[in-house]
């Protein structure tokens, strides 16, 4: 008896020093479920099914976190896969559990030392268990809070539903998941929060080089709902897609439990990611990066570039110069955008190869240099501005908080930015209207009306002092829910309306714009749109009225502010980015000086090249450098030959 107990002893005793078991660093096999102890300060141990890669149990400094319920998982849960699991040695120690099914492959790594899950999921095809997602299921006693979003995503105790099982009523308020969403681009942690002793969860994802929408996509990413918090990174969404789905690795992206606060996703290393064997896993000496400059982003906006293809995506924002230097990008041929803000206004390719830097500049070839009657908001590929964009990311549309959608009426020259609304829907807010003065008939003329998305089919039709112009056809359709989700962005189609001559007459002018659609619904799920930037420009040449009637004001003003201010190179650029619009801007404050030079209107094309020389011209940068020698502008306006078109004297 004594020598057998002493068999057991050293046998019990082998099986806690042996690799791969649990320790302070280890795993083992309990219940059909792994148990894996990341060996950290603030302990982390969870518990992995061996039949179905749900996480079972999560532990933290001793506190269970996860909810009972159902498991945190990928969509709604794999079902079933096969589970392994096994301990490397590299740089570090790592345990890595492998979850396999026909069309995908989950990992769950641990660090030695680290309270963080590390996970990527490798796929051949879109999972038949629902969205491409990951879902951390949380308990709410612990962890009821979500950082940064607030409660605007917590339906906790919701008293009634608003539209369908994911917008609610909750102490007076909308709230849904659908409100803790962020742009890809500005995506850093996102966490659930609380207890006494106070634990942060955070979902932190470095790259989404796999996943679909592009830099300025946003998707769910909390939400307390009552039995668990759910805490989430989204991959591939059907939610607003306005491209296809990518397969292959997504990830690594990590689940980091922190007692010091909110973690930032640019101290995650993930260097080490090539040494555990992950299928689709390309490391940085794989990998190249274009720089380059951009050019041709209207002053006051961010330069935004973006690398596509069917395998991979990436996004870079711009210096103050234009200069950008993309991330480590998988080699290949990839479509390059730019953006301002978020309205593309120029496309090109560029071929990266592994080890190596592709140079590559791209400059905007979107114009804004047309006599401009008037322009309502910016083309920045956003309603920013407008009545109730300051909101309706974080609520819905019905939501009291909410001003008035109208019917609104706009008049130029004297109404805000925000009288304007920020969408129209069909049976809400139809139509919208607006008024304005000319000083004279315009002729001809064009009507571009720039929208972000289009729900149900709505386009916008404009009739101009009754004349109805043509119904336009209807936009490519995306099959989801847009600004009751607190989504505003996809194809971005921009309408354009051809005015004829005699429909715009001098005096008052009125312009109705309406949200058409074959189809229908309720309330704010009638056909819609998200407006950008309605426009009307004078088509031709030849400008109407003396400078500085009905031209785009805002230009004049920025402009009178670099004269104000220091001089820079501000002109020089402007000049070479788009000479005829600062000439034509800068008409507005030479116009006297112009009179007195002879020049009796300075209003044709011709005239403006004139002006724009003058800036580009090396013999004036003395000009330039004089701000307040306007004798000296005087002197050289009254050197051109008079013989050159519209700019002869007595014109």
């Amino acid at each position: 008896m004594e020598l057998r107990s002493v068999i057991r002893l050293l046998a019990l005793s082998a099986s806690f020093l042996a690799p791969g078991v649990l320790g302070a660093f280890g795993y083992t096999s309990s219940g059909g479920n792994y148990v894996i102890d990341a060996g950290s300060d603030n302990p982390l141990i969870f518990s992995v099914s061996q039949s179905s890669c749900d996480i079972k149990s999560i532990k933290y400094r001793g506190t269970e976190l996860q909810y009972a319920s159902t498991g945190t998982h990928i969509g709604s849960g794999l079902g079933s896969a096969t589970v392994s699991i096994s301990q490397i040695s590299g740089s570090s120690r790592y345990i890595k559990v492998t979850c396999v099914t026909s069309t995908l492959t989950h990992y769950m790594v641990v660090r030695e030392g680290e309270s963080i899950v590390y996970l990527a999921t490798y796929i051949t095809a879109q999972p038949s268990v629902g969205e491409l997602r990951f879902i951390a299921r949380l308990l709410p006693s612990q962890l009821p809070s979500e950082y940064p979003y607030g409660d605007v995503s917590n339906t906790n105790g919701a008293s009634s539903a608003v539209e369908g099982s994911d917008v609610y009523i909750v102490n007076g308020q909308t709230r849904s998941k659908f409100y803790s969403s962020t742009r890809f681009i500005d995506e850093d942690s996102h966490c659930v929060y609380g207890g006494s002793d106070l634990m942060h969860v955070c979902i932190m994802t470095p790259q989404q080089e796999s996943s679909s929408g592009g830099p300025f996509f946003r998707d769910i990413n909390s939400n307390n709902a009552g039995d668990s918090t759910n805490l989430y990174n989204y991959m591939n969404s059907g939610h607003v897609q306005t491209e296809a789905y990518r397969m292959g690795l997504h990830g690594p992206y990590a689940m980091q439990f922190s007692r010091s606060g909110v973690p930032s996703v640019k101290s995650l290393d993930v260097s080490w990611f090539g040494e555990v064997s992950v299928t689709g896993y390309v490391p940085a000496s794989g990998r190249g990066t274009v720089k380059g400059t951009a050019t041709g982003v209207q002053s006051g906006m961010q330069g935004v570039v973006h690398w596509y293809n069917s395998a991979a995506q990436y996004w870079a924002k711009t210096s103050s110069n234009g200069a950008f230097t993309s991330p480590l990008m998988k080699p290949g041929t990839y479509t390059m955008v730019l953006y301002q803000t978020e309205f593309k206004i120029a496309t090109g390719t560029v071929t990266v190869s592994a080890g190596q830097t592709a140079t590559q500049n791209i400059a905007g070839t979107f114009s804004t240099t047309r006599n401009t009657l008037f322009q309502i908001g910016d083309y920045d590929g956003q309603p920013t501005g407008f009545r109730n964009a300051d909101k309706f990311l974080r609520m819905h549309p019905s939501d009291s908080r909410m001003s008035s959608w109208g019917p609104l009426t706009y008049t130029v020259g004297s109404s805000q930015l925000s009288d304007f609304p920020m969408a129209v829907f069909q049976t809400v807010n139809n139509p919208v209207t607006i008024s304005f003065n000319l000083n004279s008939a315009p002729g001809a003329a064009t009507l571009r009306i720039a929208t972000t998305l289009s729900f149900a089919g709505s386009r916008p039709q404009a009739a101009v002092n009754g004349w109805a112009g043509p119904a336009p056809a209807a936009p490519t359709k995306i099959d989801s829910r847009g600004v009751t989700r607190g989504a505003y962005r996809g194809y971005g189609e921009v309408y354009t309306v051809s005015i004829p001559a005699g429909k715009l007459v001098a005096g008052s002018n009125t312009i109705t714009i309406t949200s058409i659609s074959g189809s229908s619904g309720t309330t704010f799920l009638n056909p819609n749109f998200v407006s950008l930037a309605p426009a009307c420009t004078v088509t031709g040449e030849s400008l109407t009225g003396l400078p500085g009637d009905n031209i785009d004001l805002r230009c004049c003003r920025t402009l009178h502010s670099m004269i104000r201010r220091p001089v820079s190179e501000d002109w020089y650029t402007l000049g070479l980015v788009a000479p005829h619009h600062l000439a034509y801007c800068f008409t507005c404050h030479v116009h006297s000086l112009a009179v007195s030079a002879g020049l009796n209107g300075v209003k044709a094309v011709g005239c403006m090249v004139l002006l724009s020389k003058i800036f580009l011209d090396p013999l004036a940068l003395q000009i330039r450098s004089m701000r307040s020698s306007h004798e000296s502008l005087v002197s050289k306006l009254s050197t051109f030959p008079r013989q050159q078109g519209p700019c002869r004297r007595g014109y």
